[in-house]
């Protein structure tokens, strides 16, 4: 964090966006957004300041930066100018370019400094940086912040320009105990914020930014969100122990209605027990995504016929409010209730046919053919995987009613319970538990770190489903671009890989892909070999990125990747053995031996790894020979076993016979026979090397 320059004095800094209410899922983004932007920018005008501290809710968007040094840091620049022999005549006068030179920098000519480059003799200048105060810098920098901020949807009001996520009625900008005077869109700074829209509606004047947070809880706002949203969490908790129930866990929603509130006020309510017959997560997704009310559900798990909702105000009425918040809830139930009813009149047959009908994408064609080269994927990938008949016929029958559910009237109304109503609805129509669950499960994981399919039968399945929409995406053009993925391309690879990582599945890459490019047919207009390159390509690079996330060394990964980048679950195993063995003393020399081997051979063009061993003279070339002999038994047995480690220990013995090689070995020997045979020699040792890893590739 950056420090005060000595002797400067220092103080804090407060700045409040003040708006009507900004919807919940933008304030995360836009107050870390607005911390960063202030940071960077104090930081580019040599600012020191102290600890960030961000301030939301609905009504406003607040930074507290403390320590923040009241003048810029002093700096001095050097300037490097032209050559003294093109500014200077031969009797020493200054010409044209020292004058110019010197006007640039801000100095006089006499203050030119003229030193020796390993260019030559050239013009230096030492430029001392302007010092300003801070609050006049802020006057310019608040304004830009305000601009710079961006939302998924923006809106404009009145006859301005500024286009913001809702209305700004108000800016607070103190620096100590001072304003920071500024204008944006006819809006002036001030000193004064607002409390509690209902029980203080009156402004609150701000007098020194370290009495903000105080002031406004004194005024019924709780600024600092992790205090709300572990009050909310805490109240909720509360009502639902004095019912008899427990909240059901749902950090997301937690997350939601802390900024949806100023301050928590919840109230219990409860709903028809008959209304528990239609599937709890239909139940849930009522409560949680339309009304955004917490489930309770008794110490077994099981769901009670309550819901708590948290409002923004204390109403002189509860009850009231409570019938209010059960009238909204009863229709949203009855309609899911009617929907359940009447899907289960309908049958999967009858839905199937409704999918042709549904379109996946333009180029893509239809829902229902899709399903199909789902069904030609799993059949192909679980016999692959020598699955067995039961679950051979399984496997079908899950991807044949995979995307049945999608023209039902349940998932049309709540498209957030495709897949589980899938499930529920093949359980209602006698499908047998593992079919059941891999139509729910066809769907995960929803995202990076996300629950894994429970059952083999699940992952195929959802590989099969990310595969076929990853693949076709590239093959009819529509591939990601920068922050651009409309398809979560990303997010599909990223679940495939996971999957294949989790349960280890000896799976080709190129094959999969490959064979699912050839399910599209004539529906591919992109070049079929270079597209299959393409989405390998991209694949691995999740896979680089996903292994690091788990810790594994860039180095290593590179390294593995380099000579295997096919089988995922072989992958897995070469990283981690050589993350195990990689810092050990006798391999890194080993590792730097090898570096010295590749240049050698790079220079030395196509060499093949083949040794006459009648032509080996010296002691150490024949040492290394006989060492590397016995190396390549050991180490194809283990490689066979899938015992890495082992493979690597025994290439580790390498590192003394190849150390005597290097020193006692002269490898561009006069005699072309020789040197090719001690070339072919060092060939040998790098592909036994190749086996595992590019090891030029290690630091």
């Amino acid at each position: 964090m950056p420090r005060s320059h000595k002797d400067t004095i220092m103080t804090s800094l407060l700045f409040e966006i003040g708006t009507e209410e900004i919807p919940a899922g933008y304030i995360d983004p836009a107050i870390a957004a607005l911390a960063a932007f202030l940071k960077k920018e104090l930081t580019a005008a040599r600012v020191d300041f102290g600890e960030i501290t961000s301030f939301a809710t609905p009504r406003r968007l607040c930074v507290h930066i403390a320590d923040v040094a009241t003048m810029q840091r002093p700096e001095t620049t050097e300037l490097m100018g032209p050559p003294e022999k093109a500014a200077f005549d031969a009797e020493g006068k200054p010409g044209i370019p020292a004058v110019k030179f010197a006007e640039k920098a801000g100095i006089s000519l006499e203050e030119i400094e003229i030193r020796e480059t390993p260019k030559g003799r050239y013009l230096f200048a030492k430029v001392e940086e302007k010092v300003l105060p801070v609050a006049e810098l802020l006057c310019h920098m608040l304004p830009a912040a305000v601009r710079a901020l961006n939302f998924p949807k923006t809106m404009r009001w009145a006859d301005t320009e500024l286009a913001f996520a809702r209305p700004i009625q108000r800016f607070v900008a103190l620096f100590g105990e001072a304003l920071i005077p500024f204008e944006v869109e006819g809006i002036v700074s001030d000193r004064l914020s607002s409390g509690h829209r209902f029980h203080h509606p009156q402004p609150v004047t701000i007098d020194l930014p370290e009495h903000y947070e105080g002031l406004l809880k004194a005024a019924g706002v709780i600024a600092d969100v992790q205090e709300r949203k572990a009050a909310v969490a805490r109240s909720v908790e509360e009502v639902a122990k004095n019912s008899g129930g427990r909240v059901l866990a749902d950090e997301e929603l937690l997350k939601i209605v802390t900024h949806l509130v100023e301050a928590p006020y919840p109230v219990m309510g409860s709903f028809d027990p008959a209304f528990l017959e239609v599937p709890r997560e239909v139940l849930i997704t009522s409560m949680r995504e339309h009304q955004k009310y917490f489930a309770v559900e008794d110490e077994r798990g099981n769901l009670l016929p309550l819901f708590i909702a948290v409002n923004n105000t204390s109403p002189k009425d509860m009850d009231l409010v409570r019938q209010g918040h059960q009238r909204v809830l009863r229709a949203r139930l009855s309609d899911a209730r009617f929907f359940w009813e009447t899907d289960k009149k309908a049958t999967f047959d009858q839905w199937n046919e409704k999918l042709d009908q549904v379109l996946f994408q333009a180029k893509l064609g239809t829902m229902g053919e899709k399903v199909a080269r789902i069904r030609s994927l799993c059949a192909s990938m679980g016999k692959d995987l020598s699955l067995d008949g039961e679950m051979m016929a399984d496997l079908d029958r899950a991807a044949s009613l995979c995307k049945a559910d999608l023209a039902s009237q349940m998932v049309y109304e709540f498209p957030e319970v495709q897949g589980i109503m899938g499930r529920a609805y093949a359980l209602f129509h006698g499908e047998n538990e593992r079919v059941a669950l891999a139509i729910e499960d066809h769907y995960r994981p929803l995202g990076s770190g996300g629950k894994l399919p429970e059952d083999l039968c699940g992952v195929v399945l959802s590989m099969a489903d990310k595969l076929d929409t990853l693949c076709g995406c590239f093959a009819v053009g529509l591939r990601p671009t920068g922050a651009a993925d409309p398809f979560a391309l990303r997010r599909a690879t990223l679940g495939i890989l996971q999957m294949l990582l989790d349960r280890n599945l000896a799976l080709s890459l190129r094959e999969m892909v490959t064979l699912a490019l050839k399910t599209l047919g004539d529906k591919k207009t992109e070049d079929g070999e270079e597209t299959v390159q393409a989405v390998c390509d991209f694949m691995v690079t999740r896979l680089a990125n996903l292994l690091a996330e788990k810790g594994f060394s860039r180095e290593g990964i590179a390294a593995v990747l380099a000579v295997e980048n096919n089988h995922i679950s072989d992958i897995l195993r070469r990283v981690e053995a050589l993350d195990r063995v990689r810092n050990q003393p006798d391999f890194l020399a080993l590792a730097s031996a090898f570096k010295r081997a590749s240049n050698i051979l790079k220079k030395a063009g196509d060499v093949k790894p083949v040794v006459d061993a009648s032509l080996l003279t010296e002691p150490a070339e024949k040492g290394l020979h006989e060492a590397l002999e016995l190396c390549l038994q050991t180490v194809d047995g283990h490689m066979d076993a899938n015992d890495l480690d082992a493979a690597l220990a025994s290439i580790a013995t390498l590192r003394k016979p190849v150390d005597a090689f290097f020193d006692g070995v002269m490898v561009m020997a006069e005699d072309e026979r020789i040197k090719n045979n001690r070339l072919g020699l060092l060939a040998s040792i790098a592909a036994l090397f190749g086996r595992i890893a590019d090891f030029s590739r290690l630091g």
